[in-house]
């Protein structure tokens, strides 16, 4: 097995002395992705769009049943709808791509492709919202979109890449608020039972919202370099955009008012989450939710011995009734080119069958999250199998958490702050409030503040982790993708 293992190894950097090399070879050789022949731009291989099938059935199971629908929207919006929200098209400005001309003629208006969508989902609201009696309205899109970034990485930051943003709209303003905050609610529920994947969840600072909301509340998580990767927010937009848009209602009292609104999205970022929060050395590590084979049988020796071969065959049928995503490898390679397979492709589970084992009756397994092999009979394996991958989910959580909650230092002054950052941790400080103070921590540390902690109690009884000066909010600093 040491054998393997070093083979294995030479395939990807170390992920103790190149992380950021480690991410890209994994991404890779594991065959996620690709490079796409745009700078910027990745391919979805089947491996990793299989991945976000998962994610987003798992997703939009929890969105319909919040009353939510799914619609579509062009990709190609007016410019002059960008210019309505001045908050909203500065902050995305720059990562703005415009198409200009169709063949050799010049269009009379600018079209973008989309950043984002509420804009172009404004626009139609004050089209179709005329009365109280349409709201609330609860429309959600899976959908691509672009923002021209200057420095990309596969899934955390690509020119484009793939999302779902959902779009609500409401009477009042604790409606709105509320629909945003409880969609972060389901986000965390997404992260902690699908994605085996511990967040942080709050509000984030004035800086660090999005540009056109009143409010942003964010979803943190913590990968093994122990930087902070954003892995979901939900926006409480007011009336900035319906003002813009002339979204009005006329309410039970006979007047009309301008609806309040929400926004929220997760996208293939997540991907990347899973990757750097569960990978190790030998690769992927995957969830078994979202585990595109959550186990795969290796028949050994089955040329040889074709009671093996058929065994096999029965078992992954079984796999298969008992509602398990189940791959059965009978390439002409060595059991060892194949453990090294699907380790680095992070499959939850894999099963050896040989012939010592079919005369003794057992499978051997091993589980990708552990290290270590162990039998079991392979009457009933299927039942086990499926029990097995809930225990596999649950150990993969439990780990991550404990890493997390680990890596978390409290600090009081800046020196401790730095300290904290070098380590490899998110920094719980006090905070004054003033962007300055904000600025300056990124300038010096080059960390920003990610959410605001769930705990606000006491804190005017502490200091600035910057200046010193009262404090006001309680949160966390961290160095972030």
């Amino acid at each position: 097995m040491a054998d393997n293992k070093d083979r294995f190894v030479n395939q990807i950097a170390d992920i103790n002395s190149d992380y950021t090399k480690w991410y890209t070879d994994v991404c890779l050789k594991s065959e996620l992705c690709d490079y796409g022949p745009v700078k910027g731009t990745m391919i979805f291989r089947p491996y990793g769009y299989a991945i976000w099938e998962l994610i987003q059935k798992a997703a939009d199971e929890r969105f319909k049943a919040h009353g939510v629908k799914n619609a579509y929207f062009p990709m190609l919006i007016p410019q002059s709808f960008l210019m309505r929200e001045a908050e909203h098209v500065e902050g995305f400005a720059p990562e703005v791509a415009t198409v200009t001309h169709v063949g050799d003629t010049e269009l009379g208006e600018k079209l973008v492709l989309r950043p984002t969508s509420e804009t172009i989902i404004g626009n139609m609201y004050s089209k179709w919202i005329d009365s109280y009696r349409d709201l609330p309205l609860k429309l959600n899109q899976w959908a691509n979109v672009v923002r021209w970034e200057k420095t990309t990485r596969p899934f955390l930051r690509t020119s484009e890449f793939l999302w779902q943003e959902g779009h609500t709209a409401f009477a009042s303003a604790e409606e709105a608020n509320n629909d945003a905050l409880e969609m972060l609610d389901v986000y965390k529920d997404i992260a902690n039972n699908v994605l085996a994947l511990p967040v942080l969840c709050g509000r984030k600072s004035e800086k660090e919202k999005f540009a056109g909301a009143v409010a942003t509340y964010g979803m943190e998580a913590m990968m093994k370099d122990g930087k902070s990767l954003q892995s979901g927010t939900t926006h409480y937009l007011g009336e900035n955009f319906a003002r813009a848009f002339d979204i009005k209602f006329l309410d039970k009292d006979g007047t009309h008012k301008y609806v309040y609104q929400a926004s929220w999205g997760i996208s293939t970022r997540l991907i990347g989450a899973i990757i750097m929060a569960h990978g190790d050395e030998r690769g992927l590590c995957l969830p078994p939710e979202v585990a595109p084979v959550q186990a795969v049988i290796i028949p050994i020796g089955a040329t040889k011995n074709p009671a093996v071969g058929s065994k096999a065959k029965e078992i992954k049928v079984q796999l298969e009734k008992a509602g398990a995503r189940v791959e059965l490898d009978e390439r002409d390679q060595s059991p060892g080119f194949k453990f090294n397979h699907w380790e680095l492709r992070g499959v939850p589970v894999r099963i050896e069958l040989g012939g010592r084992d079919l005369e003794a009756g057992v499978v051997t397994v091993c589980r990708r999250d552990e290290q270590g092999k162990f039998t079991m009979p392979i009457d009933g394996c299927a039942k086990e199998v499926k029990k097995l991958l809930k225990k596999i989910a649950k150990n993969m959580f439990e780990k991550a958490k404990s890493f997390t909650e680990s890596h978390i230092v409290a600090v009081e002054n800046d020196d401790e702050l730095r300290a904290a950052l070098d380590g490899g941790n998110f920094a719980d400080a006090y905070w004054c409030g003033d962007v300055e103070c904000e600025n300056a921590i990124k300038t010096d540390h080059a960390a920003t503040t990610r959410v605001m902690h769930t705990d606000q109690s006491h804190v005017e009884e502490h200091k600035c982790v910057r200046c010193g000066k009262k404090a006001k909010h309680r949160i966390y600093f961290a160095r972030a993708y």
